[in-house]
């Protein structure tokens, strides 16, 4: 079955950008003329999908506003690049109750995805070239579930999920296990998981036997593990340019390096650089 649908989370509450986000979703911070999510629906219209279902939370009534038509008179090129999108795409919303892990915020996804493949984008992730298109191309080929990843200082294992893999092919993988957060002494490797999945349906069975964890949240990783029990698992070797936008190092890098290779304020931002004194 080809990958048609996309599911995006974007419930989480943003604490790593805080006070940024004390009033607005981290999906909704600006990145040079764009918010994050937009990026994000984005890559997905430009995989081929169509259907998109984006699951929000508290707080998150500025996700579905934006993705309005546009209700201003005035030409505007980004504005009517988003109409010209959304006139191709069908976009839908559901809320996450409460804050419980992201299993549990894909869960929501279940009847949007019926009994197909699907892609997993999270909310506050940016890749360049688009990611899911890869993966897609991997799935198109293997049939089974594919995750991103990519290489990670090893002193910095701790802060992903981890793949533990056997290379098959170039920059693909098969998966043995996935291990949340371990430390530089225990990884299996230093492959993470960057944010970005094609997922079979079999993932929400799994999910329903993945036991809570700290704070009471679902895992997606762990549920992962069980599905891997069960069917086959690749893990793909991003080579692009990944910004996780909810820190502010790589929210402020994004801006940066976006901004150098934009038509339209490329020239001010690298002139302004240019004359900056570093000490």
């Amino acid at each position: 079955m080809r990958v048609k649908k996309a599911v995006i989370p974007a419930a989480g509450f943003g604490t790593r950008m805080l006070p940024i986000t004390k009033a607005q979703p981290k999906e909704m911070v600006p990145v040079v003329h764009k918010p994050v999510i937009q990026y994000v629906v984005e890559e997905a219209y430009h995989s081929g999908i169509k259907d998109i279902l984006i699951i929000t939370g508290k707080g998150k009534r500025a996700i579905e506003d934006h993705f309005d038509r546009t209700d201003v008179n005035k030409h505007n090129k980004y504005l009517d690049e988003l109409d010209r999108i959304l006139n191709e795409v069908n976009i839908f919303f559901v809320r996450q109750r409460e804050i419980r892990g992201l299993g549990n915020a894909v869960s929501y996804a279940e009847s949007f995805v019926d009994d197909e493949p699907f892609a997993l984008l999270l909310g506050d992730t940016i890749t360049l070239p688009p990611c899911t298109k890869e993966l897609i191309d991997v799935y198109n080929k293997y049939k089974t579930s594919v995750v991103a990843v990519e290489e990670v200082p090893r002193e910095k294992v701790s802060l992903y999920g981890i793949v533990s893999c056997k290379e098959i092919e170039n920059r693909i993988y098969i998966v043995d296990d996935l291990v949340e957060k371990p430390s530089v002494e225990e990884t299996p490797s230093n492959l993470a998981i960057l944010g970005r999945y094609i997922l079979t349906p079999e993932i929400f069975d799994c999910i329903r036997e993945t036991k809570p964890g700290k704070g009471d949240e679902v895992q997606l990783t762990d549920a992962m593990k069980i599905l891997n029990t069960r069917e086959r698992i690749h893990a793909y070797l991003f080579k692009g340019r990944r910004y996780d936008i909810g820190n502010k190092i790589d929210w402020l890098k994004a801006n940066i390096e976006l901004a150098l290779e934009d038509d339209e304020v490329g020239k001010e931002v690298k002139e302004f650089i240019r004359g900056l004194e570093f000490d």
